[in-house]
Order: C-alpha cells, then sequence, then structure tokens
C-alpha cells in the first residue's frame, strides 16, 4: 500500500492548514474592526475572506476522510476540488477525490461532495432505500447501503456527503470503501 504524496507536498498541507487557521481568525478580527468603524465595504470583504478559509479547512478536512488504500493499491489524491470549490465561490460544495490505482493497471475514481445542491438533490434517492432498489442494485459495504448503477457506486452519508466511486468493478471498490469510516465521514468538519 503506497500514498503519492511528496514529503514537500505534506509540509506545505500541514502548512497551509495553519495558514488557514490563522485566515480566519485574522479575517473575522478586521472585519470586527471594519464593522466598528462603520466600513460596511471592508467589513463584507473580510467575512468574505473569512469564509473561503473556512471552506478551504473543510476541503482539506474532507480530503483526510478518503480512505487508505489496501494492499496492492495506491492513491493520488486529485486537486480539482478545491480548485472548483474556490472558482464557485462554494457553490458546488465541498470536494475531495483520490484516484486507487491497483499494481494491475486497474483503476478507479472515489469523489466526495459534501454540502452541495448535487448532494441536495440526491438525497430524495440516496436517502430512501425504497428509491435506491428501483434505482439500480443495492450493495453492502460494512454497514453503508450503496447505489449500484451499472458499476458506479454511490451513498449519501449523513444527508450532506456524497460519495461516489467508479471506473472499476464494485468489488474493487468496495473493497477500497470498505477501509472508509463513514462515522468520521459523517462530521468530516467537526
Amino acid at each position: 500500500m503506497k500514498i503519492r504524496l511528496a514529503a514537500p507536498v505534506i509540509a506545505l498541507a500541514m502548512w497551509t492548514g495553519l495558514a488557514h487557521a490563522d485566515a480566519v481568525s485574522d479575517a473575522l478580527n478586521a472585519a470586527q474592526e471594519a464593522y466598528a468603524k462603520g466600513e460596511l465595504g471592508q467589513t463584507a470583504a473580510q467575512v468574505t475572506t473569512a469564509a473561503r478559509a473556512v471552506q478551504a479547512l473543510q476541503q482539506e478536512r474532507l480530503a483526510r476522510a478518503l480512505p487508505q488504500p489496501t494492499e496492492g493499491w495506491t492513491m493520488t489524491q486529485g486537486e480539482n476540488g478545491a480548485g472548483a470549490m474556490g472558482l464557485f465561490g462554494g457553490a458546488v460544495g465541498t470536494i475531495a477525490d483520490a484516484t486507487y490505482s491497483h499494481d494491475d493497471g486497474r483503476s478507479f475514481t472515489l469523489t466526495l461532495t459534501a454540502d452541495s445542491p448535487v448532494v441536495a438533490s440526491m438525497a430524495g434517492i440516496l436517502g430512501n432505500p425504497q428509491m435506491m432498489a428501483m434505482m439500480g442494485k443495492v450493495v453492502k459495504v460494512g454497514a453503508t447501503e450503496m447505489l449500484d448503477q451499472d458499476g458506479s457506486l454511490s451513498a449519501l452519508v449523513a444527508n450532506r456527503v456524497l460519495v461516489q466511486a467508479q471506473g472499476s468493478s464494485v468489488e474493487d471498490m468496495a473493497t477500497i470503501l470498505s477501509a472508509m469510516d463513514f462515522d468520521v465521514l459523517a462530521r468530516f468538519d467537526q
């Protein structure tokens, strides 16, 4: 089992997490100061800065909920989740994704999407076992029921995190997904 992250990337991620924590406090303090002076434009700008820093922290924490690869598999975390989140000001929610590759060439992508309008639209299906059964086959991964639609697995966790895996056999994806702590995923940003 290997994870492809170079030491500099890990160090940068740790530093970025600390920088975001400071960025939130700094922006909120600056917003309070601007508000006290009656500078509403500056107050709004600082509140937006704080919100973006919080969203970045949420994305980092969601990425940590991705399961570690099992024997014979490697994991490469995606980078587009943070970019999409920032581009749309968080309107698409918080996204973390990874590609899992096996030594023999098999691979699949796992995407976690939290607090998104997409998640809300899927709640009617993935939050209802009867609807899931009508839409496809229901597969148990640990204690979590997932919808299998033509080899793509989907589940809704805590009515806020959409889990989607696609690109390999259901068995391959279920093996990796069974290593995910769905309870931790449910409260990834707490």
